[in-house]
């Protein structure tokens, strides 16, 4: 009997149902089993439990299988997604197959074929099967293939200049490689691409959760193909070698609108490119999916909301900064409300609000934008980053004409940035009057929840543990064992780690009297202040993180160690 037939028989939906079901499925061209669940008339644990059931075969949450990247592959991934099909193991007698239709015999015959082993079938998740194609079919063969193809389509030269890159050429072997390379980027949510060329190999390191992961291409020739079609692609000048270049370019990437910021650097064998990704289509993080803590977010919203006043965000490249300060402006983003952005470059684009990128080489300049900025009647303005003393003191005197200032600031945490502002060159009475309060943050690397494990610390880290916390041998500390779906790593994704600083009446007289020590001696003891360690080790009290990243974050902020009283 056929699928719908079977569910009448046994009474889960109604002949006219099915009639209905089967109508839906003649105009969209999909399965019944998937009709069936978009038009709510089965739930999909029902639909596979049934056929678990009717067909004596097992229902598997792929979630909770460890599976091998070889194995999987011993299915072409062409074939895995056209017939939703993945290899879950590769037994000495049988493969086990997971499959989301196992009633489908042709696609059987098609997959026993292609196996050339006995096959026995199992019920798994559409939705689970196409997650596990993108986590398990990496395009690291694709790009090893077209860069091979590429080398040999000029293989009588050491180096090339030139390659077929003209523009609508994308069965070319450069476009092929390079479209793998954002692919490959895509699926394993890449911040950052590096194409790096060596003496006698070319490298290419993707960051993923702040963790640069490198593949090695053997044909080193390929380099400056590669870098100039990414030239033409951003707008850059493919005869200058000597200088470095900055370019903008956008790329459409298996359903993802990709951002691409390009930068070019001349190296000793080459030019090394850095490509940023910013996925569009993934929009704006609220503050909330920032990870800021509840109490904290109440006290930062509360912040947001006064008319005057400057409020940074601070933290080295790649902390998240713009994230935060983006997704406060998504919030003060009203139709009552003036906004005013001057960034380098503009990263999202937001309705209703006036953002201006910055350009040097004309004299658009942060400071010069900033003066145009507070001609133009703004409620609130964000600045990209204080990079003067320029714009620090147009910024500063901003807020202090009713004006609410958002901004960044390259600093270790919020107390120095107070104290950075002196040094830039910033009056101390302008200081005390205009800042309100600074937010710094780290980004550190989330637990993966499918292979977390118990950990104890070693003597080492014990020690420096013992310097932030006096209860370190009650804390249950866990740690990623490493599985297919964090890619042996044993993170998964990232989390962002905050301190918030708001000035008072007595920090603010020790900064009018250029007094920077008792200014951090008062900080230290304000009320609501918690460091970015003693967060960050709350993360991993609470198993989001692991001891590792607590002392990574510990190492760059580089505090002085927590006196721990022993009484206490």
């Amino acid at each position: 009997m056929r699928l719908g037939d079977l569910l009448v028989h046994e009474g889960i939906i109604s002949q006219e149902q099915l009639q209905s079901a089967l109508d839906a499925q003649r105009q969209s061209g999909r399965k019944l089993g998937q009709t069936l669940t978009d038009l709510g008339l089965v739930s999909e644990t029902q639909l596979l439990t049934f056929l678990s059931q009717q067909l004596n075969v097992p229902l598997i949450d792929v979630n909770q299988h460890n599976l091998d990247p070889n194995t999987v592959k011993l299915l072409p991934e062409v074939q895995a997604r056209r017939y939703r099909a993945l290899v879950l193991e590769d037994n000495p007698d049988h493969i086990l197959l997971g499959m989301s239709d196992p009633a489908d015999l042709a696609a059987m015959d098609t997959l026993s074929g292609l196996l050339k082993k006995p096959v026995q079938v199992a019920v798994v998740r559409e939705s689970q099967l196409l997650t596990a194609f993108d986590r398990l079919y990496r395009r690291t063969e694709d790009i090893a293939s077209f860069a091979h193809e590429l080398a040999s389509e000029h293989r009588d030269s050491a180096d090339f200049d030139f390659a077929e890159v003209g523009a609508g050429e994308e069965d070319t072997a450069v476009a092929k490689l390079l479209k793998s390379i954002f692919e490959d980027a895509v699926q394993m949510q890449a911040s950052d691409i590096h194409i790096e060329p060596d003496e006698n190999l070319l490298r290419i390191r993707q960051r993923v959760d702040g963790v640069l992961q490198e593949n090695l291409i053997k044909e080193r020739n390929i380099a400056s193909a590669l870098v100039l079609r990414l030239k033409l692609m951003s707008g850059l000048d493919i005869s200058e070698k000597r200088l470095p270049q900055d370019g903008r370019t956008h790329v459409q990437v298996k359903g993802h609108s990709i951002d691409v910021r390009v930068s070019t650097m001349p190296v000793q064998h080459g030019e090394s490119v850095v490509m940023r990704l910013l996925d569009q289509s993934a929009g704006l993080l609220s503050l909330e999916q920032t990870g800021m803590p509840q109490a904290m977010l109440q006290r930062f919203r509360h912040l947001l909301q006064r008319p005057h006043g400057m409020i940074l965000v601070t933290g080295p490249t790649g902390s998240g900064k713009t994230t935060t300060l983006y997704g406060a402006l998504s919030e003060l983003n009203q139709p009552g409300v003036k906004v005013i952005t001057v960034e380098d470059p503009v990263e999202y684009r937001l309705p209703r609000i006036n953002q201006v990128q910055t350009n040097n080489r004309i004299g658009l300049t942060f400071s010069n934008v900033l003066r145009t900025t507070l001609r133009q009647d703004p409620d609130i303005i964000m600045v990209g980053e204080m990079r003067d003393n320029e714009t620090v003191e147009i910024g500063l005197r901003g807020a202090l004409t009713g004006h609410l200032v958002l901004s960044t600031l390259h600093t270790n945490d919020a107390i120095s940035s107070a104290i950075r502002l002196l040094d830039m060159g910033a009056p101390g009475y302008l200081v005390a009057s205009s800042l309100r309060a600074v937010v710094a943050q780290r980004l550190v690397r989330r637990i993966c929840h499918r292979c977390e494990q118990a950990y104890q610390p070693d003597s080492e880290e014990l020690f420096w543990l013992k310097s932030l916390a006096s209860d370190i041998d009650s804390i249950p500390f866990k740690k990623g064992k490493g599985c297919d779906e964090c890619h042996q790593t044993g993170y998964r994704g990232r989390i962002g780690v905050f301190e918030l600083l708001e000035m008072t009446e007595g920090m603010m007289n020790a900064l009018k009297a250029d007094d920077t020590n008792k200014f951090s001696q008062m900080a230290r003891r304000s009320a609501g202040y918690q460091p970015l360690s003693q967060v960050a080790l709350q993360y991993a009290r609470e198993g989001m993180t692991t001891v590792e990243e607590v002392l990574r974050l510990v190492e760059m902020v580089a505090e002085e160690p927590v006196q721990v009283n022993d009484d206490a």
